[in-house]
C-alpha cells in the first residue's frame, strides 16, 4: 500500500512540475502578444483544473506517507541540530507556500477568464505563476535531500 501511495505521489510531482515547466516554455517560446492570448484562453482553464487534481493528489499523498512514516515527530526536532527536521520543516513550508500561491493565481484566473484583467491582477496573476513555478524546483530539491536522508 504505502509503495503505490509512493508511486502515486511520484507520478503527481512528476505532473505537476511537468505542466509548471510546459506552460514556462510556452511562455517563453510563443511570440507575439495575440499567439500567448489564444493559447492561454485554450489551454488555461484545462491546465489549471489538471494540475489543481494534482496539487489535491501531491497533499493527499504526502500527508498520508507523512503520518505514515512518523513524520510529525520530525517537527518538533531542533532544525539547528536535526537535518532531517530542517528539511521537512522547509519543505512543508514551500509547500504551503505553492498551494496558497496556487489558489491567489487560480481565483484570478477564475474570475477574469476571457475577460480583462487590473494591472494588479496581471502583476499578481504572473508573480504568484512565476513564485511557483521556482518553488516547484525548491520543493523538488528538498524532497530529493529528504530521500537521501530517509534511505
Amino acid at each position: 500500500m504505502v509503495n503505490v501511495v509512493l508511486y502515486i505521489h511520484i507520478l503527481a510531482a512528476t505532473a505537476w512540475i511537468g505542466g509548471s515547466l510546459l506552460l514556462f516554455a510556452l511562455g517563453i517560446l510563443l511570440k507575439g502578444k495575440e499567439a500567448q492570448a489564444q493559447t492561454y484562453e485554450y489551454l488555461g482553464p484545462i491546465y489549471g483544473y489538471f494540475e489543481t487534481f494534482w496539487l489535491v493528489v501531491l497533499i493527499a499523498t504526502g500527508g498520508f506517507l507523512f503520518v505514515h512514516f512518523n513524520l510529525i515527530s520530525v517537527l518538533t526536532l531542533d532544525i539547528n541540530e536535526s537535518t532531517l527536521g530542517y528539511m521537512m520543516s522547509n519543505k512543508l513550508f514551500y509547500v504551503g507556500t505553492i498551494t496558497v500561491l496556487t489558489i491567489i493565481h487560480m481565483r484570478i484566473a477564475l474570475k477574469t477568464h476571457k475577460g480583462n484583467r487590473t494591472t494588479l491582477q496581471k502583476i499578481v496573476s504572473r508573480a504568484s505563476s512565476m513564485l511557483i513555478f521556482f518553488l516547484n524546483l525548491v520543493v523538488l530539491w528538498y524532497a530529493m535531500q529528504l530521500r537521501h536522508i530517509l534511505s
